[in-house]
């Protein structure tokens, strides 16, 4: 029986082994095939070209973002299988705009706005910066969409058309701030989350203490709210020809505004002075084949859309090198141990591009561009030596912070000889916490579960999830988290040439808005990241003779090429599952999952954080 039993296992070994290469030699060659395939696709495109009269399509999908998540490659795949998170490049979009301005052939801008999600405000003012100086240059700017939310809407209100589809509506909803609170359901499901924090106004960790908003969170985040609230109205009512009071009446009187078109939206902006016409598609092409004519072929006007556009002048966008180089690190995701992908901002691998830039004998200044809401103290604190250790070298560090540098995002701006921040940054936030939940009353309430052993000391077992946490060990995790905050109130101070009390009196987690943290000397100047180039640019003495380089690693020809196809293959055939895979949390188990798993993204050594749950869109 034995050797049958021997034999039959051995058989079927075999049998698995059998089946796995016919497995994967069917996959390399169904790869291989549609490899070909795109090849022949791509040998037989045409060659786009810009036309002689067109508009430029500026069409920007998901939200807009500072540097999109993962490799090209990466992104690549994730297209064809239909599993990305849209976003669009700032950059791309800028770039798009200052060559069309220049460019004889474009004559009008459209923005097509249907596929744009919400974003930070700081991108919607600086892609907004952009618009406006090209209709300066005395071309049209037209936007139509079936549909207006408030991010798209600020765009929009930079065009000088706005046509809304008759049958679409305009949302203005202002800026909130709302987050689930799990106090008494935990209590419920007896879990006891033990949380370690210092500064009252350090609210991220509120969900897990309380099942309201704290009186401080109110507070703080109220006034950054209303700061943000303010400068969306004074940049939109003006390029709408209303005062932001006026505005700022229309949207807390949007239901009168319905009730007065009897439920007519669309009727409703257009009457508030909101939108300029309320067109078809039909319609709205034919006024863009007024403004540059019309496309025989597609029986459209003619247009070039911005990717293309951009792949074609990619000479005029690229920059030779000469031997003055700026180098620009964008920082943008949370801040995580370790190396990792764009997207988020790791350690080791973060410092690494500054330790290149840093050794590298064209590289003449550095700056920082900041996207985060921070994170892992331990990988803030690798970063922060790698930019002190290039100021000590002697080439200027500046911090250009965007939508949100809070928290451990905003301690490694602090490296820098100058911050630079948008009036509308989200900033601050300088505070410590830790969590660590344990699930034994959980499991003994509800499975009837109990742990039990022995251990040579008593941080033996301390830190396993299923037993109730020791007050002294507790007490540990307090006291490495209040030192934490006390090397971050000496590290603020020592760089904002402040006093430890002075810091700690508009720290202890409270979130500023940019102006306001301006105001407090937590920020130098107040401008965008052109702005810092500049600042940069004039403390290494470069004057106008510079050019700039963003930081990255670069991929293998290999990896390009595979990208390029992959991408191909998303135009070609479309995503292989286009269905979006997102889903709405439906219960508090979910929930908690996604709060641990950000914790656990944090990934840092001595589990403390100093991290910002704060932007807003």
């Amino acid at each position: 029986m034995p050797n049958q039993a021997n034999q039959s296992s051995s058989l079927f070994a075999k049998l698995g082994r059998t089946i796995d290469v016919a497995r994967r030699i069917t996959i390399n060659l169904m790869f291989l095939v549609m490899l070909l395939v795109l090849l022949v696709v791509i040998w037989q495109q045409d060659t786009p070209e810009v036309p002689a009269t067109a508009a430029l399509l500026l069409d920007p999908k998901g939200t807009i973002v500072e540097q999109l998540t993962g490799d090209s490659r990466q992104r690549a795949v994730g297209e064809l299988m239909g599993a990305t998170q849209s976003e669009t490049l700032l950059k791309d979009l800028v770039d798009a705009i200052e060559l069309a301005r220049e460019d004889d052939r474009i004559k009008a801008l459209f923005l097509n706005l249907n596929g744009m999600g919400a974003s930070g405000l700081t991108k919607l003012q600086d892609l907004g910066s952009a618009i406006r100086d090209f209709r300066e240059s005395g071309k049209k700017v037209v936007t139509a969409a079936n549909n207006y939310e408030q991010s798209p809407y600020y765009l929009a209100s930079m065009a000088d058309e706005i046509y809304l589809d008759p049958m679409g509506m305009l949302v203005l909803k202002g800026y909130g701030r709302y987050r689930t609170y799990y106090k008494e359901g935990l209590d419920r499901l007896e879990v006891d989350w033990n949380v370690f924090r210092v500064g009252e106004y350090k609210s991220a960790v509120e969900p897990f203490l309380r099942s309201d908003m704290s009186p401080e969170a109110r507070e703080a985040n109220l006034e950054w709210l209303n700061d943000l609230w303010q400068a969306y109205l004074n940049d939109v009512a003006p390029a709408r020809g209303m005062t932001p009071q006026d505005l700022g009446d229309k949207v807390n009187s949007f239901a009168d505004l319905i009730r007065q078109s009897d439920g007519d939206m669309a009727k409703a902006v257009l009457d508030a002075g909101l939108v300029d016409g309320l067109l078809t598609r039909h319609q709205v092409r034919t006024r863009m084949i007024e403004l540059v004519g019309e496309d025989e072929e597609s029986h459209s006007f003619h247009q070039i859309g911005y990717r293309t556009y951009l792949e074609l002048m990619e000479s005029k966008r690229d920059q030779d090198e000469g031997e003055n180089v700026i180098a620009v690190i964008v920082a943008r995701g949370s801040i995580v141990d370790g190396s990792r992908p764009p997207g988020l901002i790791g350690g080791d691998s973060t410092a690494a591009l500054i330790r290149s830039a840093r050794e590298d004998e064209k590289v003449k200044a550095i700056v920082l561009r900041v996207d985060s809401g921070g994170g892992s103290v331990f990988a803030s604190e690798i970063i922060r030596r790698e930019f002190a250790l290039a100021k000590e070298e002697g080439k200027p560090v500046v911090a250009s912070m965007g939508s949100v540098a809070a928290s451990a995002a905003y301690f490694i701006s602090t490296a820098s000889e100058e911050i630079w921040a948008h009036p509308t940054t989200i900033t601050g936030s300088i505070g410590v916490f830790g969590m660590f939940p344990t699930f034994q009353r959980t499991m003994s309430t509800y499975l009837g579960l109990k742990v039990d052993g022995v251990g040579t000391t008593p941080l033996a077992g301390a830190l396993r999830p299923d037993r109730k946490m020791e007050p002294e060990i507790a007490e540990i995790f307090q006291l490495a988290v209040e030192q934490a905050y006390r090397d971050f109130l000496g590290r603020v101070a020592e760089a904002r040439e402040m006093t430890v009390e002075e810091v700690d009196s508009i720290a202890r987690g409270r979130v500023w808005s940019g102006q306001a943290a301006y105001e407090l000397g937590l920020v130098d100047r107040l401008g965008d990241l052109e702005d810092a180039l500049s600042s940069a640019a004039e403390s290494a003495q470069l004057g106008e003779d510079y050019s700039i380089r963003y930081m990255g690693k670069k991929p293998k020809w290999y990896s390009r090429l595979l990208t390029e196809l992959l991408a191909r293959g998303v135009q070609w055939i479309g995503p292989l599952n286009p269905e979006s895979s997102g889903t709405l949390p439906s219960t508090i188990g979910d929930l908690l999952d996604r709060e641990l798993l950000t914790l656990q993204q944090f990934a840092d050594p001595k589990g403390i954080y100093a991290a910002c749950l704060c932007e807003v869109k």
